[in-house]
């Protein structure tokens, strides 16, 4: 019995060994649960949502066709087929904005949610100026101030870095110019708070906001005009302005290039995309002008009633549609594209300030005028030193001075492309719930050119993608002499 038993636990242990082996076999020829299929339907639709908006709403269609030499078919051909390929809500994602680099448009963006927004939005803001978007990370690093030789100079200004760097006999200044908005700069934030009584702990609404906005700009503009005069009470007779790495901000750089020069500059002027947006723009403009046209006498109330007039045919031209279909063939359309706006000074492309001065209207006809400038408060040898990260409204500032034979632009090529007006006119894909940010508008240069082709300096300076800033300013400090002889020579 005793064997029996011992047999019996020995086959009991054998067949329980057997059955665990089975089971490890069986699981291993039955296939896993598969992870669910990833639907790129949605994304589909959201694709198809983006190209519709490209048909209607991008400014740069023609840039890009004829400029950039995009084939529009194909990059959303390319878009479609990644998508399709995705496997999860990231690749999607990853595609889009792959889309948009390839155009190569700045201003073209896709701005997806995220997951902890409706947590964020409940959580006290600790800091008002960051809650009213001054980040002081807008603005650019200086690199003129890196060149050799280079003395700064202090004054209680801290916007505008200034100094004074010497090339031969001449004693160059140079003020750098960070971002072209109050926003690159928390202090006046903190300091218009301050200024305004404006309670810590109190909400700050839109009317709010734009108080504090104008308080700081127009600190930021006095405090340029201090800064360029201490540069000429130091004895310099050539300025630089050292914009490089400024990728752009509002404007206010119309003003700034105004007061760099004594040449009574001319604007860019702008082309709109055609549709309700720029048709409500023009149309509330209109009344506004009228409105002010009432209260106006002699040659005031003429030139009001023509801008008036003016708006009224623009609002007409905005809703006259324009079919964009050839341009994704690569023929230009059979209607221009864009309509012909105004431009990028407001509704008047150049005026004297002293005869706009004091009258309420002044800013929404040239809107320099909203802040307290002074033109040719700078009036010798002028040099703009741009590089690759100059974009928008820094673009803008040099293609302005640049046109108008009022300064030298050295440097390498930038970007440029005119953005967003009034919120612009985004689109908000239906599945993903991303955004997407397409420029409504162009500018258009002197010789006719989309600024979306970038400012090509006047002397190139060839900074290496690896360079860091103490050689890119020996590079930009080699080229400065023959840019400040050119300079002297428009100068004069």
């Amino acid at each position: 019995m005793g064997v029996l038993h011992s047999l019996s636990a020995n086959w009991r242990q054998a067949m329980r060994r057997l059955v665990v082996v089975f089971v490890l076999a069986l699981a291993a020829l039955t296939p896993a649960a598969a992870d669910p299929v990833f639907v790129t339907t949605p994304w589909i639709a959201d694709l198809d949502q983006v190209r519709s908006a490209f048909l209607t709403k991008y400014a740069n269609l023609e840039w890009a066709v004829f400029d950039r030499e995009v084939d529009l078919a194909q990059l959303f051909a390319d878009t479609r087929e990644r998508v399709e390929g995705a496997s999860n809500d990231a690749d999607a994602r990853a595609a889009f904005d792959r889309l948009a680099r390839r155009l190569g448009d700045d201003h073209v963006e896709f701005r997806w949610p995220r997951s902890n927004e409706a947590s964020q939005a409940h959580r006290p803001v600790r800091d008002r100026c960051a809650a009213l978007g001054y980040d002081s990370r807008m603005r650019a690093r200086p690199l003129a101030s890196h060149a050799l030789g280079y003395q700064a100079i202090t004054t209680q200004v801290e916007e505008f870095p200034i100094g004074l760097i010497s090339s031969g006999a001449k004693a160059v200044g140079v003020i750098q110019i960070g971002v072209f908005t109050q926003q690159g700069f928390p202090t006046l934030c903190e300091a218009a708070l301050k200024e305004l009584a404006i309670p810590a702990n109190a909400p700050c609404d839109d009317a709010c906001n734009d108080r504090v906005d104008a308080w700081a700009v127009n600190r930021l503009t006095r405090d340029f005009i201090v800064q360029l005069q201490a540069l000429k009470a130091a004895g310099a007779t050539a300025l630089v302005a050292d914009i490089a790495g400024n990728g752009g901000g509002s404007e206010w750089a119309e003003a700034v290039a105004r007061m760099l020069t004594r040449t009574r500059v001319h604007s860019e002027t702008i082309g709109f995309v055609r549709g309700e947006h720029w048709a409500q723009t023009f149309a509330d403009d209109e009344a506004k002008v009228r409105q002010f046209a009432r209260q106006a006498s002699g040659k005031d109330r003429a030139l009001l009633l023509s801008l008036a007039d003016q708006l009224a045919a623009r609002r007409k031209e905005a809703l006259i549609p324009c079919d964009s279909a050839p341009l994704w063939q690569g023929r230009l359309a059979q209607c221009h594209w864009l309509g012909n706006g105004f431009y990028g000074s407001g509704l008047l492309p150049s005026a004297n300030p002293a005869e706009l001065r004091g009258k309420s209207w002044a800013p929404l006809v040239f809107t320099p005028m909203e802040f307290p400038y002074e033109e040719g408060v700078w009036s010798g040898p002028l040099v703009v030193l741009i590089d690759r990260d100059v974009a928008s409204a820094a673009s803008e500032f040099a293609a302005i001075l640049q046109d108008n034979r009022a300064a030298i632009i050295v440097g390498e090529p930038s970007s440029g492309g005119c953005g967003h007006t009034n919120g612009g006119t985004p689109t908000r894909l239906t599945h993903s719930g991303g955004t997407l940010e397409l420029p409504d508008c162009a500018r258009f240069r002197a010789d006719g050119s989309n600024e979306m082709r970038g400012i090509i300096p006047d002397v190139l300076v060839g900074f290496g993608v690896s360079d860091g800033p103490r050689l890119r300013a020996a590079r930009f400090l080699s080229a400065l002499p023959g840019a400040l002889d050119e300079a002297s020579r428009l100068a004069h």
